[in-house]
Formats: structure tokens, sequence, C-alpha cells
């Protein structure tokens, strides 16, 4: 009865053809020429204003270039993914969506799913080793300080060797990318798992590697970080004023990784549901029009995180701003209080030496 079982999953797995192998045109797309221009119009306005913000976030860092902190190079690594989405991938499917096909063939749907999973795979693993340098940073303050300058650079060398790594390999023949069903975009070629033992096992990897183990990572990181901000306060509070402003800065930054980790998560989450149903589920069974919204929402995510730097930013100086009025303040009140002092000795003494002459 195995045997025979497994001669039927065998054989249900030698039938199935992926969509791009069926006869119809892989990359005519099967949407509507309406939906084609929405598609089209939505990306370009994502496009400009990721490369908009991003860039202006690595020409910001570029003029402070040798004062960042650690954290601060990994989030300008960060921007450089997402402008490498934004400037490499999106002119191909935002050319191809107005064009209502894939305009640029295997080559190209090749190089396009690769240049995408590649940045996608280093967002995420950037953000992985930013969840970790702030569990360390804030929760162990005394393994924290030995994190240097150094140290994120050489982070930096092996998160883009572990994104090309991972990228590459479906080009050595254990995977392969592969036109979307809707025709005018590109992925991971997730339709493999449905032809063979060895198609699953690659998914599987991928997913693991470079899905589920980062997210575990970033998801134990940031409880970790909320379970210790509770009772940071009382801490911190036994601490010299240099490093309760030091504290102040790293749970700014805290905040902002945390921001942009969720919303990457969340716009890619969606995608990752449906990439791994078309891998694992029933062949063809995720509609062509609901496949296509969450890539959109996908490709989506370079452009928040400027929005959540300048917005964390402006609040940060405000509080700064106010610091410092109040500092003023306390300051201004403190000469006063010393010159009023100063000057009733000065009376004192002079009524004094009144009286002895």
């Amino acid at each position: 009865m195995n045997g025979m079982a497994s001669d039927h999953n065998t054989s249900s797995q030698d039938e199935y053809l992926p969509h791009y192998l069926q006869k119809e045109d892989p990359f005519a797309s099967k949407l509507s020429r309406e939906a084609d221009i929405v598609a089209g119009f939505y990306l370009t306005v994502i496009g400009i204003l990721s490369t908009l913000g991003n860039g202006y976030v690595i020409f910001m860092s570029s003029k402070r270039k040798k004062k960042l902190r650690p954290a601060e190079i990994m989030t300008v690594n960060l921007a450089v993914c997402d402008l490498g989405i934004s400037v490499v991938g999106k002119p191909f499917s935002i050319i191809s969506f107005f064009s209502h096909r894939w305009m640029f063939g295997w080559m190209g749907c090749r190089w396009y799913g690769w240049a995408g999973f590649f940045f996608g795979c280093g967002s995420l693993i950037t953000m992985t080793a930013v969840s970790l340098d702030r569990y360390l940073k804030i929760c162990h303050l005394s393994y924290g300080t030995w994190l240097k300058r150094h140290h994120a650079f050489i982070c930096l060398a092996i998160i883009w060797a572990y994104a090309t790594f991972w990228a590459t390999v479906p080009f050595a023949g254990v995977g392969s990318y592969a036109p979307e069903p809707f025709g005018t975009s590109c992925t991971l070629d997730w339709w493999l798992a449905q032809t063979s033992v060895a198609g699953q096992a690659f998914i599987l990897s991928i997913l693991f590697f470079c899905l589920l183990f980062p997210t575990a990572v970033i998801v134990f990181s940031y409880v970790k970080i909320i379970l210790k901000v509770k009772s940071s306060t009382k801490e911190v509070a036994h601490y010299d004023t240099r490093i309760q402003n030091s504290h102040i800065l790293e749970m700014k930054l805290t905040k902002v990784a945390m921001l942009i980790c969720a919303g990457f998560l969340i716009a890619w989450i969606p995608y990752a549901v449906v990439s791994v149903w078309s891998a694992f589920g029933q062949p063809d069974s995720v509609p062509i029009q609901f496949s296509v919204v969450p890539t959109l929402l996908a490709k989506s995510a370079a452009m928040y995180n400027p929005i959540i730097y300048q917005v964390i930013d402006c609040k940060f100086a405000c509080c700064r701003s106010r610091g410092l009025k109040t500092l003023q303040k306390r300051s201004s009140l403190k000469k006063s209080r010393m010159y009023s002092i100063s000057a009733h000795r000065d009376s004192t003494a002079m009524n004094e030496t009144q009286l002895e002459v």
C-alpha cells in the first residue's frame, strides 16, 4: 500500500507542469490592461519615493560617516538594500506592467529574480543583525560595550556574503527563478516543490535560512528587550548622566529598529504565505488576481524605512530640544542664585569693613 501511494505521489509530481512550462506564453500578462496600468502607476510612485527617501538617508549619513554608531551603520546598509531594490528591480516590473507583458525574456527574468531575492535577503539579515545588536546593548550592558565600528563592518561583510550565497544557489542547478503566475514579474521558483523531492528540499532550505530563522531571532530579541525595558529605568538611574544619555540614544535606535522590522515583516509575510502555499499547497490553487496583491505589498517595503527614520528623528530632536531648554533654565537659575549669593557676600563684607572703620 505504501509503495503504491509513493508511486502515485511520484507520478503526480511528474505529471505536474508549472505555469511557465505550459502551452501559453509565460510572460504574457494574465491581468486586465487596466489592472496592469494601475499596478504600474503604483510601483512608479513607490519606486520614486523609496529612491528619494533612501538616497536622502544615505546622503545624510555620508556627511557624518565617521561618527556613525554600529547600529546606525546597519540602518545605512538597510537603506542601501532598499535603494538597490528600487533602482535595480522596480524599473523592470514598471515597464512590464505598462507593456502588459514581461519585456526582458528569460535572462532578464533570472536577473530580476536574483536581484529581488539578493536585496530582500540582505534586508532581512541586516535587520536580524540590528536586533541582536539592540539585544546586547539593552539587555546586556556590560557585553554591549565591546561592540565597536569595526565589528559592524565585519558583520556587513558576513551579511553580503550570506545574501550572495543564497541568491546565487539557484544558478548552480539546485533551484531557479521563474515568472510569477500573472506574468509581469519574476521571483524564486517556488513551484519546484511541486515537481520533485529535491525541489522541496531546496524550498524548505530557503524558507528556514532566509525567513524563519532570521524572523525567530528578531522576535526573540525584541521580546527580551520589551521585558527588559520595564526594569531598565531603575537600573540605569544608578549610573551617571553620561551613561543615562547614552541609554536614551540606544532606546531611540531600538525604536527605529523595531518599527523597521515590523514594517518589513508586515509587508512580506502575506507574500511569504502565498509563496509557501504555491510550493506545498494544492497546485495552482492560488487565484492569479489574488497573487498579485501580496507581490505589490512586498515591493512597498522599501518605502517605509526613510519615513520611520524621519518620524523618530523628529520626535527625538523635539525631546532633545526640550531637554536642552530645561537644562538652560536650570543653568540660568543656578547662575542667578550664585550671583545673588556672591552679591550678598560682597555687601556683607563691605558692611563689616565699614563697621571696623
